[in-house]
Order: C-alpha cells, then structure tokens, then sequence
C-alpha cells in the first residue's frame, strides 16, 4: 500500500474577500498561513514523511507547501511547480466578487459556472490585463494552452497528463508524494481518481488546507481516502 496526500492551499487574500481568483497569483491571508503551519504540524503527528513535492506555479499554493514542509523538515526535498496544476481559469470572473456576480447573474449560472463540468464562465480577451499570455511565467506555453476561459473538464485535460507522465512515475519509484493545489485542480485530479460522476464532482467540496489521504494499491488503485484530522 501506498499512501498520497493532496492538500488545497490555505486561505487566499481573494477567499477572504469571497472573490474568483483563477490564475490571478494572490497571497495567503493571515489565516491562510496560519492553516498552512497547523496542516504541517498535523502531518508531523502523524509520521508522514515525504520524498517529492508537487505544486502549482501560483504563490497562495507555492507558500502553502513551503511551509508544510518547513514543520515536517523537509525543505530538502525536490519540489516540481507546473502551471498544468492551476487552479481552473475562470476567465472575466476572476476579481470579481462572488456574491454580487450572484446579485447580477443569478444564483443558478453562477452554480453551474463554478461547478458544472462542462460550463464556461465568460471569457476574457487577449488585450485583457488578466490573459496569461503577458506573464512571463507562461512564456512556454502555446496558444492553445493558454485559456481565455476554462471548464473543470478542461482543467482535467491539463492536470492529467501532468498527473499520469510526472507524478505517477515519481510514485512507480516508491516515492512518498505531496501535491499542493487549488481547489478545481484538485477536484479534477479526484475525479479521475475515485472515478466520479459529473454530478457527483459537482457537490465535492474541498476545504483549504486540509491534508485529504489515498491509500493505493500496487498498480495505484484507490483502496480508501479521508481527510487527516
């Protein structure tokens, strides 16, 4: 048996302020850190111990690990940050408030942008300030690859193959592993994992900073999860 932890970053300044954030690259919020350092100390009570790290390219979810591992000791391990682990891009939403996009657009649209698999938020432009096209961070990517928008089926389109080329092959090497995400990363990599239904991903809630373990068989089969507590 094999054990895999996920964890959701820590509260963002964004959560805090019950906005869409997507790929817009905001800090922690006090809070955040504060959960952050507890989901470390948790994870030391418990005995684990970890061989590599995985992470997104987003401060909120870099930060979250950093620390982690900082209460484990662990800063010595290799950490591997890919944009393929973002949080969903959420396209116009992002900035806005969560609340008064239900005030302007209903409570139904807005459900189904956040939750339904195959529904896109309102898309941005290229000339707009949020296209990840003028972050250098993203320099590499193609034009396909860079979202205008995003649905959390494409979100699984780009985590998997990260998922399936890079991390499973880490674990294959009996490496104890970390990913540290965002929520839709997470639920998309779940998804696949526990093998669930649109409308089951759809009611998955994933709270930040809480250690969610999969015990694995031999071939990576899930045999159980639950959350750390």
């Amino acid at each position: 048996m094999q054990k895999l932890v996920l964890l959701r970053h820590g509260e963002s300044v964004f959560n805090q302020e019950n906005r869409f954030t997507g790929w817009t690259d905001v800090d922690l919020s006090e809070e955040g850190y504060a959960q952050a350092k507890r989901a470390g100390q948790l994870l030391a009570k418990h005995g684990y111990t970890f061989d590599a790290g995985f992470t997104s390219v987003l401060k909120r979810s870099i930060k979250t690990l950093h620390i982690v591992l900082d209460e484990l000791d662990h800063l010595w391990i290799p950490v591997t940050k890919s944009w393929r682990l973002n949080e969903r891009f959420y396209g116009a939403l992002q900035g806005l408030n969560k609340q008064e996009t239900i005030a302007k657009y209903g409570e139904e649209q807005v459900h189904k942008w956040r939750r339904d698999p195959n529904d896109h938020p309102p898309a941005i432009t290229k000339d707009d300030d949020r296209y990840p096209g003028k972050d250098v961070r993203y320099k590499n990517l193609t034009g396909r690859e860079l979202p205008l928008t995003e649905n959390l089926s494409e979100t699984m389109e780009r985590v998997l193959p990260f998922w399936g080329e890079v991390i499973v092959h880490a674990m294959r090497e009996n490496k104890q592993v970390i990913i540290c995400a965002h929520g839709n990363s997470l639920r998309a990599l779940i998804k696949y994992i526990d093998l669930l239904s649109d409308e089951e991903v759809t009611d998955l809630e994933i709270p930040t900073a809480t250690p969610w373990v999969y015990e694995l068989d031999e071939e990576l089969n899930r045999i159980r999860h639950y959350y750390l507590e």
